[in-house]
């Protein structure tokens, strides 16, 4: 979202700033003063009036002044200063609003959860809803403490395509059900059940954004070429979820342009589809720019010939506050040429004041989160859902028996390599605060009265690993069990940073195999974004590979939990884990999905179009087994359904969220070990458009705590969406087919059901400019 050198400076100037213990501006006092006589402090007016008068109170300085991210206010009324920027991706975070005191004291750290991609990974939507409720209530009580603003510039919705991108662990993964249905449960613990919000939320990037910096283009300056077809299927359906079906409080529209036009300056973007189509308009909800975008759209994607005339643009066509650090845009020289009008001022200041106005801001100790404060922060059953996620989340990927670990007091390990006991940021991903502690694994396994040995390791070095061959071959030759803690840290991809490569980075591999050689059960824990996995899982020296992401402040605990059998892992990979060569056969700037042939031809991408994985989406092992079982119900038994009855009954005005009839689905614990487990139920067939995807994930459930022997039974809620296709213009359409429901990764049982009658447009999407 920002340029990462002047993220980090920002960073740095916030610590500074509180270690001198300043703090950010006080709330509006409507108590007393020169604000309290204006109409903003009348609690009896709707927010749409309340807004209006402070609006109507400002002068044209004052103005164009609020429509920037670190907006003055105006000192004449009383409306004090405020900073629309602050960040709490996976926890509250640094940003230029957001402030951590250093040392002891009061908001001096926050929860940190495990990065969002490791979150999704468990399947586990009511963990979504409470992780997002804690980060609500942290970010909120910040806000109170006049350590930040209170609405914050998260979640990142935009779907994780390409194995390549820098930012990819910020989002939720590949598949849009499962990216719309964190986007819909984030967002509603983060704001809260109303009716007023606890924060407000910001889905980001709209639209069509998911690389950094790739042979010669940026997120600056490139022009996302998206079919009609990819953009409402794909890129665009979970800011549907966010905008349409969440009304979340706001949307950041993104540096790049999409088929030709910058996404901040795009009104087919934010104003035909966001507010016409999608009717985002009831809480007369805003855009924020991405961090310097405005700039962008003169200096970069050269589609205005002055950075004026740019910032015209963007907030002529519904963009309603530029994010920047100093003054990138051009607000001043967009006025005084006569291209920023004032009912577009007018109307971009409304919205972000309505925004504040229903959190609260305005209402001093009345308002409903008024109370929330620093013994809000970092509570005991937050770090424990911190732990929770980070289990839930972790992928076995390989077992071969070695796991769980059969360890005893006198057990011995190797913990080697990069991040087995570094308690700096490792285990915290991008976008992160202070965290209140950080438990590493060779930490936890301390707690656990083991006998360890501890040596780093290489993490992307190329080569041999002779550099730190002798101090691991120092650890591991008495050990009982190796433990290596490889993979990647944020040095290898991040914002402005993606990769090129997906293999293994030499240097470790070199190490395993020198470890190897000591023919002592090795277990690989894997921090990062997926790599080419093959060298472990054909290695017969490698016995288990869990993918660990990054885990957050308890991501040491959560790996020993594993490792030993304390709790059983059940996550599922969402995303593909593609073989190395992939980054040869895709640009990254090819934003199609669907397999193409020809000069340009595609083997497709995600897992839905792409046919020969390492592991799949949706893989994942478990120290148990589980047989499951689709029951009948009135989808899949023998009655006649027909794309008119499907929709009987249905009174949403939105055709897609007609509820499908429950999918029910036994589950039963085969093996020895009491585990979660996640149901997934993929929808496959030849109806729609060519080419027809593999396979479309439609429904799923995480079912907790199977005991050894039991069955459990669950009801998967489904849409009329969730099994319809989008043709060639965008429309969701549901058509008549053959259907196949598919239970688990891989399929473990199916069942057919029919759909006939004519196709049924569920939405049609509105047809761009020409």
């Amino acid at each position: 979202m920002v340029l990462l050198s002047s993220f980090l400076v920002a960073s740095a100037t916030a610590t500074m700033a509180s270690a001198q213990g300043s703090l950010g501006t006080p709330f509006p006092n409507c108590a007393s003063g020169l604000l309290a006589k204006n109409q903003v402090c009348n609690v009896t007016l709707s927010p749409p009036e309340r807004a209006a008068a402070l609006v109507a109170a400002l002068t044209n300085d004052e103005k164009l002044q609020n429509i920037i991210s670190k907006s003055k206010g105006a000192s004449r009324i009383g409306l004090p200063a405020y900073n629309w920027w602050s960040e709490a991706l996976h926890g509250v975070a640094y940003a230029p609003g957001t402030q951590f005191r250093k040392g002891q004291g009061e908001f001096n750290s926050s929860t940190s959860f495990p990065m969002p991609l490791l979150m999704a990974a468990s399947f586990d939507d009511n963990l979504m809803e409470q992780i997002g409720e804690v980060i609500g209530i942290e970010g909120r009580a910040f806000g109170n403490g006049r350590y930040s603003g209170i609405d914050y510039w998260t979640p990142n919705v935009n779907p994780f395509k390409d194995p390549r991108w820098g930012r990819g662990s910020e989002t939720p993964g590949e598949d849009v059900l499962r990216v719309k249905r964190y986007a819909k449960y984030m967002v509603k613990g983060l704001e809260g059940p109303g009716p007023e919000r606890r924060v407000v939320a910001t889905c980001k990037h709209y639209a069509a954004n998911d690389f950094e910096d790739w042979n010669g283009a940026t997120r600056h300056n490139f022009n996302a070429k998206v079919s009609l077809q990819d953009l409402a299927e794909y890129y665009l359906m979970p800011f549907q979820q966010c905008a349409r079906d969440s009304r979340v409080g706001s949307i950041m529209c993104a540096y790049n342009a999409v088929n030709g036009v910058p996404s901040c300056a795009n009104t087919y973007l934010m104003q035909t589809i966001l507010r016409e189509h999608w009717n985002w308009t009831d809480h007369s909800n805003y855009i924020t720019s991405d961090c310097e975008a405005v700039q962008d759209v003169s200096l970069n994607h050269k589609y205005a010939k002055s950075n004026a005339e740019g910032t015209a643009m963007c907030f002529n066509a519904g963009m309603d506050t530029s994010c920047e650090y100093d003054s990138s845009s051009d607000i001043p020289g967009a006025w005084r040429q006569g291209l920023l009008k004032a009912g577009v001022v007018d109307q971009a200041l409304k919205r972000l004041y309505e925004g504040l106005i229903r959190t609260g801001y305005f209402d001093g100790n009345t308002s409903t989160y008024a109370n929330l404060g620093w013994d809000d922060v970092n509570k005991p059953k937050s770090q424990e859902l911190s732990l929770q996620s980070a289990v839930g989340g972790m992928v076995l990927l390989k077992n071969d028996g070695a796991l769980p670990l059969r360890l005893s007091k006198a057990s011995k390990l190797a913990m080697i390599g990069f991040w087995a006991d570094d308690a700096g940021d490792k285990l915290s991903g991008g976008y992160s605060g202070t965290p209140a502690y950080t438990h590493t694994p060779a930490w936890a396994a301390r707690q656990l009265g083991y006998t360890i040995k501890t040596a780093t390791g290489p993490v992307l070095e190329k080569g041999s690993a002779s550099k730190w061959l002798a101090s691991a071959l120092t650890a591991a030759r008495d050990a009982d069990y190796i433990l290596y803690f490889g993979g990647l840290d944020t040095s290898a991809a991040g914002e402005t940073k993606d990769r090129m490569t997906i293999d293994w980075p030499t240097a470790q591999l070199d190490l395993l195999k020198q470890l190897g050689q000591l023919n002592k059960p090795i277990i690989v824990i894997q921090l990062g974004d997926q790599l080419d996995d093959t060298p472990l899982f054909d290695s017969a020296n490698i016995n288990a590979v869990l993918w660990a992401n990054w885990p957050g402040q308890d991501g040491g605990p959560a790996v020993m939990q594993l490792l030993t059998g304390a709790k059983s892992p059940a996550g599922r990979l969402p995303v593909t884990q593609y073989p190395a060569n992939y980054t040869s056969l895709v640009a990254m700037t090819d934003m199609s999905l669907r397999p193409s042939s020809g000069a340009k031809a595609s083997p497709g991408r995600t897992y839905r179009w792409y046919p020969t994985p390492i592991r799949p989406f949706g893989f994942g092992l478990h120290y148990t087994t589980f047989t499951p079982t689709i029951l009948n119900s009135s989808l899949t038994s023998d009655i006649t359904l027909t794309t008119t009855n499907i929709l009987a009954g249905c009174t949403s005005s939105h055709l897609d969220t007609c509820p499908l009839p429950p999918l029910p689905v036994s589950v039963r614990n085969t093996g020895n070990a009491t585990s979660d487990y996640v149901v997934l139920a993929f929808i496959a067939g030849e109806h729609g458009p060519k080419p027809y995807p593999i396979k479309t994930l439609a429904a799923y459930t995480r079912l907790k705590d199977i005991k050894p022997g039991e069955q459990r039974d669950a009801k998967l809620e489904w849409t009329v969406g969730d099994i319809a296709r989008h043709d060639e213009q965008g429309n969701t359409v549901l058509y008549p087919g053959t259907y196949e429901v598919l239970i688990d990764q891989p399929t473990r049982t199916a069942q057919r059901f029919v759909v006939s009658g004519p196709e049924m447009v569920l939405d049609k999407w509105p047809a761009p400019p020409q």
